[in-house]
């Protein structure tokens, strides 16, 4: 399951890239609940939580229907 989440997210990251930011997987828990870091112009961002929600977890469920939810890892 994790590789099949970085391939997925290897896809939303060119777009993180050209506004300054990125995104690093650092789990997928057991209940296929996925945990990120935003990086660099992204861990800032006052928008980050609509990125991770409406851009990030999107595209993840739309590509891996299993997935519950996407978090910010702590």
């Amino acid at each position: 399951m994790k590789d099949k989440v970085q391939k997925a997210l290897d896809k939303v990251r060119p777009s993180l890239q050209a506004d300054g930011g990125d995104v690093e997987l650092v789990e997928v828990t057991a209940d296929n609940v996925v945990k990120v870091r935003l990086k660099g112009a992204c861990a800032g961002c006052p928008m980050s939580q609509m990125t991770l929600k409406n851009g990030i977890e999107k595209f993840l469920k739309k590509e891996i229907p299993e997935i519950k939810s996407v978090e910010a890892a702590k």
